[in-house]
Parts: structure tokens; sequence; C-alpha cells
């Protein structure tokens, strides 16, 4: 299954692919990290265990289409992305979502990703839009979305609670034609 090209920078050699149970303890290493944890809704457990990461990836290995994928990094996985083709009536739309392992950031791995994921979104789904909705403190995040062509289409305040404080909800949307 290879969705997904090899890209090399700073040294780095990156890509998205399926998840293997062979990834679940360096998942967990990378995983158990609170500056990732309070990015995320809390469906991502935090302390993250051994034991959660392998019921994650039986979880995307069960899905078909597969639509949650490793980042993988030199030949180990280091984060997760994911889109999600919703129902009813947003069925034309899709949620992205994703988180990559603290010593991989600030050096585009996200942003080159991201854009490999839109392309497969587009491509494998009845869909015209993606979107993805970043916490308002997030701005490396929104970055991430903003280099890629995501526009901001708005700014819900105080709409998430996480750890005890309200954090804004920004939507970022990205069509198909665009």
């Amino acid at each position: 299954m290879d969705f997904f090209p090899l890209h090399e920078k700073q040294g780095l050699a990156f890509r998205l692919r399926p998840f293997e149970e062979a990834d679940a303890p360096q998942l967990a290493v990378y995983a158990n990290n609170v500056e990732i944890a309070r990015n995320l809704t809390n469906a991502f457990p935090h302390p993250y265990t051994l034991e959660n990461a392998q019921n994650f990836i039986a979880m995307t290995l069960s899905a078909q289409p597969i639509h949650v994928f490793g980042i993988e990094v030199n030949g180990q996985i280091a984060g997760g992305m994911g889109i999600h083709p919703q129902s009813d009536i947003m069925c034309k739309n899709a949620e992205l979502g994703y988180w990559l392992a603290e010593p991989f950031w600030g050096r585009g791995i996200a942003s080159a990703l991201v854009k490999d994921i839109i392309d497969y979104g587009f491509t494998h789904f009845d869909i015209t839009r993606i979107y993805a909705r970043p916490f308002g403190s997030n701005v490396a995040s929104q970055k991430v979305l903003e280099k890629v062509g995501f526009v901001l289409e708005a700014r819900i305040k105080d709409n998430i609670y996480k750890w005890d404080r309200y954090e804004d909800e920004l939507i970022y949307g990205i069509r198909k034609n665009s």
C-alpha cells in the first residue's frame, strides 16, 4: 500500500503509511506527551499507554477504506494523520486531524504530509471540502493549515473546554477545486 510519496528534507525521510501492529511501542512513546495531548480532543488519552496504541492501531486497520495513517520519519512511527468522511448533511465533507512527535516539530513535515492527505481525500472520497478544527492557542497547527491553502472560515469563542480551561475553536477549510 504505497499511497503516499517519500519526502526528504533536512536529513529526514518521511511519509504517510498505514499503521502496523509493530508500531505500537514507538507510538506509545511519542504519543505520551502532554504537549501533544493538550491540543487534541479528549478521545486522545493522556497518559498514553501501550494498550492505547495497540487499540488505536487495530481500529485504524479495521477501517475500509483506510483513512488514518501513521507518520513515518526515518523508518519509525512519529505521529498520525487522518481524514474522516462525515455523514448526513455533512456527507460532502471530511475532517482532517493530525499530530506529530515533538522532536519533529518545525521542520515542514506536517505541511508536506497535509498536502498528501488532501490529495488522498479528494481522490478516494466523494467530498468537496476538507476541514480542520485547531484550538485557538495552537498557532503552529494554524500555520500548517494556512501554508497548504486552508482558509479560516470561523472562530467560535470559548467553544472548547479542555483541562479546566476554555479555548477558541477555529474552523479551517479547503475546497476540492480551490
